[in-house]
């Protein structure tokens, strides 16, 4: 749905999508997912946990890993005869790895409720480099008392996300002197996240009892001109758009437009570019299986990602 879930996000993902969303779980909630992304160039793995600590309070946490495998470290391709040897050739592992704990609670007004996201974010090159951060999101969620309407606010970053770098100098010798008179400082060692909004709206419609449609559409904002639609020295803003068609609640149909972007071409002329995706999902009895495929049709240079989630409802088995 191209991420435009800010407002009806309600089961354990919630951890990742609005912490608020996570009063509207009624007993223990796990989920996997998997992707390939760029045609299995990097991998993307998820797991999350949630669980009611009473009608009033509700917590998860949630574990990401995105990485780059099995890279080729070629620093030491030629020994110090200067010859060429391929078995000097090792391989490195690139990732991204997020460890968030989330707490969400109901407020004294009515139909609305909040939750905080705290997360510890540790970044791995190889040998060459890691880093350490820490940060935290705030989430509100409001449903009308008929539960039609939802709307939905989500502030990553709040405080401003820090990550520490740690370079392992040694291993940065080796390639300082790749190319003559580059890389001869080391990089900077802090790495700042700054804060982003995302205001969502979703509607879901019931047809005949056994067909429903939701229709959600978010406007994500960060503070600093961007290539999105709308662009300002103070902040920029990019719509996402997306739906949702369920048939008895057991079958899925999704799909969402997103990602906005106005590109500059080579004749300096200005193209907007957008990312398309399309989804399936299958529920029963406590188990909801999904699959999305994104960037369709060609409209950026990324290749096609290939999505994959499992879901599972403790409270349908006991």
């Amino acid at each position: 749905m191209s991420n435009a879930v800010t407002a009806q996000s309600a089961d354990v993902n919630s951890g990742y999508w609005n912490p608020a969303g996570l009063m509207n779980i009624e007993d223990k909630q796990l989920a996997l997912m998997h992707a390939n992304y760029f045609a299995n160039i990097a991998k993307y793995d998820y797991a999350a946990f949630a669980m009611p600590i009473d009608p009033y309070s509700a917590v998860g946490i949630s574990l990401i890993r995105f990485g780059v495998d099995d890279i080729m470290d070629t620093t030491q391709l030629i020994d110090s005869q200067g010859n060429i040897d391929y078995n000097r050739i090792s391989l490195f592992s690139t990732a991204d790895y997020a460890l968030t704990v989330s707490y969400a609670r109901s407020s004294p007004i009515d139909y609305l409720n909040y939750g905080i996201n705290a997360k510890v974010i540790h970044r791995v090159i190889g040998d060459f480099a890691s880093s350490w951060g820490f940060g935290f999101d705030l989430g509100l969620q409001y449903i009308s008392d008929d539960e039609d309407w939802k709307f939905g606010l989500m502030l990553r970053d709040i405080t401003t996300t820090y990550n520490t770098w740690t370079i392992n100098e040694e291993k940065y010798n080796d390639i300082k002197d790749a190319v003559p008179g580059e890389n001869q400082e080391l990089p900077e060692t802090s790495e700042v996240t700054l804060p982003k909004a995302q205001l969502g709206i979703a509607k879901k419609y019931i047809i005949r009892y056994d067909y429903s449609i939701t229709g959600a559409a978010n406007l994500n904002m960060e503070f600093a001109r961007t290539n999105d639609i709308i662009s300002t020295n103070v902040a920029s803003i990019a719509p996402a758009v997306g739906f949702e068609a369920g048939y008895l609640d057991l079958i899925f149909l999704r799909g969402g437009v997103g990602n906005f972007q106005k590109i500059t071409q080579i004749d300096n002329s200005t193209k907007l570019s957008f990312q398309p995706n399309f989804g399936v999902g299958f529920k029963y009895k406590g188990i909801e299986i999904d699959y999305a495929l994104t960037d369709l049709g060609n409209q950026s240079d990324a290749l096609y990602s290939n999505i994959f989630s499992v879901k599972i409802d403790f409270g349908y088995f006991r």
